[in-house]
């Protein structure tokens, strides 16, 4: 963020929510999003939003979790957040293996500035 950008930040009043945290201090934590008014008043017009969170154990570490959580109520978020939790995590193993799957596909040409030799003269392998 440059310095001019910093000077025009600004919320926006009729997109506020006021949060409330629900956890199982086990599992995962909900967040209910309200939509309120400027004045703090719930804003009837639009919905309710619950946002998950956990973090699932891989081989690399702690993998920490967001996804939203589709429901009309507390109870609901709380059956959903198990599918939620399981989608996000398929979602974010999906994205790494694409991301492993690119990785594995460049291509290396040494002396071409970088990878192998760095631009710094290369090795003695030519191709033709």
């Amino acid at each position: 963020m440059n310095q001019r950008d910093t000077n025009e930040i600004s919320m926006n009043a009729a997109g506020m929510f006021r949060e409330e945290t629900y956890t199982d201090n086990a599992v995962g934590t909900l967040r209910r999003l309200t939509p309120v008014s400027p004045s703090g008043e719930v804003d009837r017009t639009r919905s309710e939003q619950y946002i998950g969170s956990t973090q699932v154990m891989t081989h690399a570490g702690p993998l920490p979790l967001s996804f939203h959580v589709e429901a009309a109520s507390l109870a609901e978020a709380i059956a959903g957040f198990g599918d939620g939790a399981k989608a996000a995590f398929e979602q974010t193993m999906e994205e790494l293996r694409e991301l492993q799957r690119q990785q594995a596909s460049s291509i290396v040409i040494p002396g071409a500035g970088g990878g192998m030799g760095g631009g710094m003269g290369g090795g003695k392998i030519r191709m033709p």
